[in-house]
């Protein structure tokens, strides 16, 4: 017992380290199963998945394709949080707008999109509009629900206090509302990211001839784990990179609470 609080302890103190510890406990776990426990045309260790990564960037069209998925999913992240935030502002704000619109929006949220990939080729086409819509309608229901939600938790004596007091609709916006629902609205950019990231990738496995997606397939195809995992891995460090930049636009914006 008095070990066991010792090592909670060290875990609330120390994050980081812990943090650390998983992460290598994952790659120790995924080395034996690599090696001794899967066949090895299936499933590559991580020391050699991390060690040919240079491999990855050296097969013809993976760098540009990094950068084309990079772009997508830069666009469709921004398309989908300014459109999420302005219809769930709008639903949010009004009594009659949630009654009207919060069904369709649930029911929309609630259709598989995958069965209706092939309406946005036909309407978009293969190119890179069509991934870049995808990725929008994946990111942002997750957005509007969260706004909707931060908008519902504001206490509605603070809005009156600040038109009392002849605040603008515009300062009732950004020194009320914004800022008490910043931990719901970046909650939901956060799902809205990682259903953005879906759909581009989606979009990508099944209809293209570039980006990450395309060359996923052709190496799962071509029985190619380690190239698979090494271009897995890339990815995950994009998706960890953009969500640390979410983290750290929520801290700047919500250092008022501290």
């Amino acid at each position: 017992m008095i070990r066991h609080g010792v090592i909670l302890r060290f875990m609330q103190r120390h994050p980081r380290w812990s943090q650390l510890g998983v992460v290598l406990l994952f790659l120790a776990v995924w080395e034996m199963a690599a090696r001794f426990l899967v066949d090895k045309m299936f499933l590559s260790p991580p020391s050699r998945v991390y060690g040919e990564i240079g491999r990855v960037f050296a097969t013809k069209g993976v760098p540009e394709a990094l950068g084309v998925t990079l772009m997508e999913l830069g666009l469709a992240f921004a398309i989908a949080v300014v459109i999420g935030l302005a219809v769930g502002l709008c639903v949010g704000l009004s009594l009659s707008g949630r009654r009207a619109f919060m069904p369709i929006v649930l029911l929309l949220y609630g259709i598989p999109q995958i069965t209706i990939l092939p309406l946005f080729i036909l309407y978009f086409g293969i190119g890179a509009p069509s991934k870049v819509a995808f990725g929008v309608t994946h990111g942002v229901f997750p957005v509007v629900l969260a706004v909707v939600a931060g908008v519902q938790n504001l206490k509605p004596i603070l809005m009156t206090s600040a038109r009392s007091m002849g605040a603008s609709r515009w300062h009732v916006l950004r020194y009320v509302i914004f800022p008490h629902m910043i931990p719901s609205f970046f909650a939901g950019m956060r799902l809205g990211m990682t259903g953005v990231l879906l759909g581009v990738l989606l979009a990508e496995l099944y209809v293209s001839t570039a980006g990450i997606g395309h060359f996923t397939s052709m190496f799962t195809q071509a029985f190619d784990p380690t190239r698979l995992l090494g271009l897995v891995s890339i990815l995950a460090v994009m998706a960890i990179a953009m969500n640390e930049v979410v983290r750290r636009a929520e801290a700047y914006f919500s250092r008022w609470r501290s």
